[in-house]
């Protein structure tokens, strides 16, 4: 099988087409893939790290602003997909799946007037602009929510797959993790937070106070934070400035490199909203508390934590909500609450797709031959 993949700008967009890249690799042995992004992108580093080659179309976001800009993106818009189409006719695809991103406009739309099959992937609650544009000219709409269906008029499109992740997070068990990691049998609360790969100020900020007047003076709570590499000078400045380089029960990383490892073993997990943490922490029925970046496009993050919020299955704090000891507050009453901790389990497990993997191989399979048969 002959496939292109497309989708950039963010992890979120790159690593579950990735993900599904590997799967297709693992079942349909000889399948040859291809990326399609753009130069600038952080697909240019994560894809051929993940063993794939990419090629580029020039392609860029509308912004929100009245800018000069948008003149530019409005052109490209228009000319990318014929771009795109030069792509599609050298590697002669089976198939085009794409996971957001404004690179997917162009390679999507180019193999729909090709009449090559195509998907495209929304693992956000609320649909991003590229499904949007996509929707009426792809095969299948592919949804990581049941709940974003409400945004999409081409019903007759959409599956519910869930969202393709990276082996890892469905292999590591609780017990296991915190023996791997050498955690204390009398730790009654690890915590595990991270604001980002990048880092993020207020995160940084209010978990470093909740070290300070929480999880440092207990030594039945252990606690790791990762600050993101931009901010990880200054949050080392604050962590020595808090008293805190002495206590053994706390650690301060600037990058977790063993994710799957340290969310198995936590009791409790600080994060972001993004769609694919979303995802890890419901494969791994982990109690979250959930801080969503006001800095994303739509403000999807906030979205995606709202969906869990209302069904229980986490604790959404925005980041205007972080002062005066609140994330001190919401530990201690999870820890406090051994039955409200559980029913978040329990809740955030239910919106877990354990084979979403091997939903999208079907639906890749079920594309592909109905093409051929109507070929026949």
């Amino acid at each position: 099988m002959r496939v292109i993949m497309t989708g950039g700008g963010t992890g979120g967009h790159i690593n579950p087409a990735i993900a599904i890249a590997n799967t297709i690799k693992q079942n349909i042995p000889g399948s040859e893939i291809i990326f399609v992004g753009r130069e600038s992108g952080l697909e240019n580093k994560l894809v051929p790290a993940a063993g794939y080659d990419i090629k580029y179309v020039e392609i860029q976001g509308i912004r929100r602003s009245l800018s000069p800009s948008n003149i530019k993106t409005m052109y490209l818009a228009a000319v990318s997909p014929y771009k795109a189409k030069k792509i599609i006719k050298e590697f002669r695809p089976d198939i085009v799946i794409g996971t957001g991103g404004y690179v997917c406009w162009p390679v999507l739309r180019a193999a729909s007037m090709m009449g090559v099959p195509s998907a495209v992937h929304e693992s956000n609650a609320v649909p991003g602009v590229a499904t949007k544009m996509l929707s009426k000219y792809v095969d299948a709409i592919w949804l990581n929510f049941k709940e974003t269906g409400e945004y999409i008029r081409q019903k007759n499109k959409l599956v519910h797959v869930g969202n393709p992740l990276l082996g890892e997070f469905s292999s590591e068990e609780y017990s296991e993790a915190r023996r791997k990691l050498g955690v204390p049998s009398d730790c009654e609360q690890y915590i595990l937070s991270y604001g980002g790969s990048l880092g993020a100020e207020k995160v940084n900020e209010a978990v470093l106070a909740t070290m300070r007047d929480y999880s440092s003076k207990d030594k039945a709570v252990h606690h790791l934070h990762a600050t993101g590499a931009i901010e990880y000078q200054a949050a080392t400045a604050m962590f020595s400035e808090y008293g805190l380089e002495g206590a053994d029960n706390i650690e301060l990383l600037e990058y977790i490199y063993d994710m799957p490892l340290r969310m198995a073993a936590a009791d409790v997990v600080i994060s972001r909203a993004g769609a694919m943490t979303v995802s890890e922490l419901s494969m791994q029925k982990k109690v979250s508390i959930m801080i969503p970046s006001p800095n994303v496009t739509n403000n999807h993050q906030y979205k995606n934590a709202k969906v869990l919020a209302d069904a229980g299955a986490a604790i959404l704090i925005e980041e205007k909500e972080l002062a005066d000891g609140r994330l001190e507050r919401e530990l201690r009453a999870l820890r406090e609450s051994p039955e409200k901790a559980e029913k978040m389990r329990c809740a955030i497990g239910k919106f877990a797709v354990p084979d979403a993997n091997k939903r999208i191989l079907e639906e890749i399979r079920s594309l592909t031959e109905k093409n051929e048969k109507t070929k026949k």
